[in-house]
């Protein structure tokens, strides 16, 4: 029983026989006649009482058209819904748990009031379980920092982001010849980004940590940072939001090693409306952003 089939009974019975059900359909009258009997052969029971030329319900039949009538109008509202191209439903999204706190506020708030029929659910994570889990079907984008898999994702950039070293405020200087590479490496677990960094950042120095603290959160962190327990990587973005920011010191990375890109990614093949549409407000908030610094330079010469 496809839905062919139903569509033709259902019409022979609105139009109250063969022949008008045909003309409404633009099939001939043999092919109505054909499938309608097919039907019932397939179900083993009579859908309509026949005298003569005319045809009536079976007591079957009125129970299909119920069936039927569901059938069809839940068949053309999921065509609906797949072929909309606004986007609505449930917004499966994954970020990085620093780009979560300091970077998405925004953008998802304009989303919301841009979408109202979306409904937004969040999940943080590092690269490497967010891309997991767009490739198991389990989110439907997720914003995750460079590299990522070319061959398995399409992806836009989302924010350019530097990131730094933090210290202690009274630790000297890491940098250069005559600096000192703190001893101990705040970090989030495997598969973070920003943890990459600082390790690459150790081994170009020609030094290893003597101890790794893991930690789950930024602020958490930052504030074990001040307490003198060691150093960790982060965005700057990520300082504005620390209430004891005054009390850290910042040590730029390297030339090359500053920059770390934030990427919207999405399995390939598997866009749809609604990560199209936070790709295009991401896109606008990149543009006003550098709008803003560039009419901010214009004032300052």
């Amino acid at each position: 029983m496809d839905l062919s089939d139903l569509r033709i009974f259902s019409a022979v019975v609105r139009e109250g026989g063969v022949t008008r059900a045909a003309e409404r359909l633009h099939r001939v009258q043999s092919n109505v006649t054909t499938r309608i009997r097919q039907l019932e052969e397939e179900l083993g029971v009579p859908l309509f009482l026949r005298e003569g030329r005319r045809l009536q319900l079976a007591p079957a039949g009125r129970t299909l058209l119920d069936y039927a009538d569901r059938l069809l109008s839940l068949a053309d509202e999921a065509r609906a819904a797949v072929q909309d191209t606004r986007p609505r439903g449930l917004f499966r999204l994954g970020a990085m748990e620093s780009t979560a706190a300091v970077r998405l506020p925004g953008p998802l708030t304009a989303y919301t009031r841009a979408y109202p029929d979306v409904e937004l659910e969040l999940r943080t994570g590092n690269p490497t379980q967010l891309a997991t889990a767009l490739l198991a079907g389990d989110l439907d984008g997720a914003l995750v920092a460079e590299p990522v898999a070319e061959a398995r994702f399409e992806s836009i950039v989302a924010f350019d982001e530097e990131v730094v070293i933090v210290t202690a405020g009274d630790h000297p200087p890491i940098g250069g010849r005559k600096g000192v590479a703190p001893e101990t490496m705040i970090v989030f677990e495997q598969g973070c980004p920003h943890r990459k960094r600082l390790e690459a950042w150790y081994q170009s120095v020609g030094e290893m940590p003597e101890r790794t603290i893991e930690l789950g959160s930024y602020h958490a962190m930052l504030g074990c940072v001040v307490a003198g327990m060691g150093a960790a990587l982060a965005p700057k973005s990520v300082l504005s939001t620390f209430p004891e920011a005054k009390r850290l010191r910042v040590h730029p990375l390297p030339r090359g090693q500053r920059r770390l890109r934030t990427l919207l990614i999405w399995r390939k093949g598997a866009g749809s409306p609604k990560v199209a549409a936070l790709a295009q407000i991401l896109h606008q908030e990149k543009t006003h952003g550098r709008d803003r610094l560039a009419s901010r330079g214009k004032r300052v010469r």
